[in-house]
């Protein structure tokens, strides 16, 4: 069965720095890529009817969605076959994608590949979802020791719409995984996914993405799922408000998302975390809606411009000084291996309100970072008040305030739009992220979950079927 299989495989993200600045083209955001990841695996059918195509999606009740397609002359026609319910982000990928694939490889070579029909499942990794009803279903509690002895890819005992996601950017990283699948195996690109081939994965799913969703958002997301972890910044929308139409004309659309179209401007500068830096993840039971957050920011940016201005400009200015410390860290590392360890070792000891105590070039910078990063989240405060969104509501303060006042904690944030959903902690040792667990296990005010993901830089990859754990076993149901 792996003989035949076609897998792609692209990761969640967390925004650390530059929720809502993203939007603009003026700032900038630091966005790390997750060890959770989506997978699409695309398999030749034996008895299908020719230019069927299954899409299947196991961890869902009510989640199998047919497609028929076909072409000539160029020409792809392509519908959706009725079943029990509709995914717009499926069927908007697979619709734009298969026109750029006709306009790259032709229609024969398209209904070759199509003959018997295909067989499509999508399976995104536990961390995308909460697991508190498999916990519960197990008698486990919600803790980080129980959420490792589930078994991959579980089942999420509800559909699509009442599904109850961790805030890992699901819908992007499905979107891209599907993506390049099927350039992959319609040999549109090639199995090494060079950076061109992954310049057009990009451009294709930041534009079905966009369009799936009925507007173009500020695509860290995708852009996150293609690249892995980065500093980001955002295209002008107009590259794609120009084929935002579901007529849109196939060699259009191929060519304004061709990987050397030039308008594209988005910029992506690699990024990881200094050595020493654990990331860890939670979901909070309490999920925000991010379109409203974000509208409703926007509104009061729009009716309080010069008030809003200033705050976006020092935030942009404090979120850069942040990710400039992550990477001078990275740099003494280089310089000097064993001083930067002995210290990161030392500060694992003591809470960061103690680092100060400790002397040394490597010190100054961890303490210059904290006291940034705390500045970021009093701004971020600071616009919570004056726009009344909750973008770091008081609860999430008292959390985030009881994990950062640790030993080895060097911050607690909201990532992204903020609001209720989710909250990320940078920890320098196994035992700091053990009493991070603790506080939330047992805190009280918020249903807090926590999540196994860690920081990953590996971006968009095509993957042997075998090499990841439980996914042939998925195939299978």
């Amino acid at each position: 069965m792996a003989q035949n299989c076609t897998v792609a495989s692209a990761p969640g993200k967390v925004l650390v720095a530059g929720g809502y600045l993203v939007l603009e083209q003026a700032f900038m955001g630091v966005v790390v890529g997750t060890s959770a990841r989506f997978y699409t695996v695309i398999r030749p059918e034996t008895h299908s009817a020719p230019g069927i195509i299954t899409v299947r999606s196991p961890q869902f009740e009510k989640a199998v969605w047919q497609y028929k397609a076909s072409s000539e002359n160029k020409k792809l026609q392509f519908e959706s076959i009725p079943t029990d319910s509709q995914n717009k982000f499926v069927e908007t990928c697979l619709k734009f994608t298969l026109n750029v694939i006709v306009e790259r490889i032709g229609s024969e070579k398209l209904t070759q590949l199509l003959e018997n029909g295909i067989d499509v499942v999508i399976v995104g990794d536990n961390d995308f979802y909460s697991q508190r009803t498999q916990l519960e279903k197990n008698n486990l509690p919600n803790t980080a020791e129980a959420l490792g002895s589930l078994q991959p890819f579980c089942e999420t005992h509800a559909s699509l719409s009442t599904v109850h996601k961790t805030g890992l950017g699901s819908s992007a990283a499905l979107t891209t995984s599907l993506v390049a699948a099927l350039l992959l195996f319609f040999k549109a690109v090639t199995d090494s996914l060079d950076k061109n081939e992954k310049t057009l994965v990009h451009n294709v799913a930041q534009f079905a993405h966009c369009f799936a969703q009925g507007k173009v958002g500020s695509g860290f997301d995708v852009s996150s799922a293609v690249w892995g972890s980065h500093r980001y910044k955002r295209f002008n929308p107009a590259i794609l408000t120009s084929i935002m139409n579901e007529q849109v004309d196939p060699k259009t659309l191929s060519e304004v998302l061709d990987a050397n179209n030039k308008s594209w401007d988005n910029e992506v500068i690699p990024f990881k975390l200094p050595p020493g830096f654990d990331l860890m993840l939670a979901d909070i039971d309490a999920g925000s809606h991010t379109p409203t957050l974000v509208s409703k920011v926007l509104a009061w940016k729009k009716s309080k411009p010069e008030e809003a201005t200033a705050l976006w400009n020092e935030l942009g200015a404090y979120n850069a000084k942040v990710e400039q410390h992550f990477r001078q860290l990275t740099t003494l590392y280089e310089k000097d291996e064993q001083s930067y360890n002995e210290t990161i070792k030392a500060c694992a000891e003591l809470k960061s309100t103690e680092w100060h105590t400790l002397s040394g070039p490597i010190v100054q910078e961890i303490v210059s970072l904290v006291n940034d990063f705390n500045h970021v989240r009093y701004l971020l405060q600071t616009m919570s008040k004056f726009s009344e969104v909750p973008i770091e509501p008081e609860e999430q303060t008292r959390l985030l305030d009881a994990s950062t006042n640790l030993p080895g904690v060097v911050m607690a944030g909201v990532p992204g739009a903020g609001g209720y959903d989710a909250i990320f902690c940078i920890v320098l040792s196994e035992k700091s992220k053990q009493k991070v667990y603790n506080v939330w296990e047992s805190w009280k005010e918020l249903n807090i979950g926590p999540l196994l993901s860690r920081a990953d830089s590996h971006g968009v990859t095509s993957v042997k079927l075998d090499d990841v754990p439980g996914l042939a076993s998925v195939l299978a149901k």
